[in-house]
């Protein structure tokens, strides 16, 4: 499914890194090249042509990411990764809490919507649970959620699909549960965004945020939130800044560049058939399940009914440092490690080395699947 529009592909590698980082799709390259050629490399806010041109193209990013987001232009900020983003975030909305309030995180997340909240917790006193996810399969129900809210939770921080072990976890009753006792909910859609259309209305959060350089852009973060729920709260910010949200949000000078490719890549995406997308992901983790269950030297972790094409394992005998090197002289890229997925990998029992990580885009193909296959029986024994 448009291969010939991943540029990165040419050069024949079984890409199954993409959990990581997708290749980058032709219009998006084309679109930051013309805008860096065009001369409307102009700060925003002037009077000239240029300037103006470049607080078209803020509006019309932001326009693009609220369609594919299911928000509002005007709750819709832009910041240089997930992390930043979720560091900014939750420092402002936490440090208005009391102490004996509550944050609810959970052990399956990537560490960048955990530790912003634990670290913005301590400062303010607050305290943070965790909702854990089910033994074997890795499934989080909503009633791990419910299991450690209370009437003081106030921010329920939750992953829309891990992306270590591909798990989707119960979103709908997780914010309905939250919702019922006032809490607010913060999802990282990073992982989960290339492989579903997340609509923030239609799942009820108060906060959805994800990443470009993962559904085929570049390194730029979005979050989608109410213009109100934004507006209610008061980043730090420099003293000329603009005092109106979304804008107080984001910190200096935007990459208007970047922002050109990342509304190239909301566009594509908006395009896309997420039915046909989900299928064909799905057959091709089904395929490589299948055939990694099969064999004795290998341990998959999760067993979600409800997964990303994400897939964690490892190999008896075998260092994951040493076996994704083994890949690698194979020409199949995959991560080893814990991919920041930090409290999983040690519910898991597997710090501090981690597994090995091999994760399905809408670009690869059963070949990708047959060479990991092939590759990972060969170092049986």
């Amino acid at each position: 499914m448009n291969r010939d529009r991943f540029p990165g592909l040419s050069d024949g590698w079984a890409r199954l890194d993409g959990a990581a980082g997708s290749q980058v799709l032709d219009s998006v390259i084309d679109a930051m090249s013309d805008f860096m050629r065009s001369g409307s490399m102009a700060n925003h806010g002037g009077a000239f042509k240029q300037a103006i041109a470049t607080d078209e193209l803020v509006a019309s990013t932001r326009s693009a990411c609220a369609t594919l987001l299911g928000g509002d232009p005007e709750g819709i900020f832009f910041g240089p990764s997930f992390t930043a983003t979720t560091m900014r975030f939750a420092a402002t909305v936490v440090r208005g809490l009391e102490p004996g309030d509550e944050i609810v995180c959970t052990r399956l997340d990537h560490d960048s919507n955990v530790r912003p909240w634990v670290i913005a917790a301590e400062r303010a006193g607050v305290t943070v649970k965790f909702a854990e996810p089910t033994e074997g399969t890795l499934e989080l129900p909503a009633s791990a959620v419910e299991a450690v809210l209370s009437e003081r939770t106030k921010w329920v921080a939750v992953t829309a699909a891990s992306n270590a072990v591909g798990t989707v976890p119960d979103l709908d009753g997780i914010v309905a549960a939250a919702h019922a006792v006032g809490a607010k909910v913060y999802i990282d859609a990073v992982h989960a965004t290339p492989h579903r259309r997340y609509d923030l209305a239609t799942i009820g959060a108060d906060v959805l945020a994800c990443s470009a350089y993962k559904w085929f852009g570049p390194h730029v973060s979005v979050l989608c939130a109410s213009p109100e729920l934004l507006s209610a709260f008061h980043p730090d910010k420099l003293n000329p800044a603009p005092d109106e949200a979304p804008d107080r949000w984001e910190l200096g000078t935007l990459p208007f560049e970047s922002l050109a490719g990342v509304r190239a890549a909301a566009e594509y995406m908006l395009e896309l058939d997420f039915d046909q997308v989900r299928a064909h992901e799905e057959g091709l983790m089904a395929q490589a399940l299948e055939g990694l269950k099969a064999m004795d030297h290998v341990t998959l972790y999760g067993d979600a009914a409800d997964r990303a094409p994400t897939l964690m394992f490892t190999v008896e005998g075998h260092h994951p440092d040493v076996v994704a090197k083994a890949l690698a002289e194979r020409e199949i890229s995959v991560w080893n490690g814990n991919y920041y997925a930090w409290e999983l990998e040690r519910v898991l029992g597997l710090a501090p080395h981690g597994g090995i990580r091999a994760g399905f885009l809408h670009y690869n193909d059963a070949s990708d699947t047959e060479r990991l296959l092939a590759a990972v029986a060969e170092l049986a024994g």
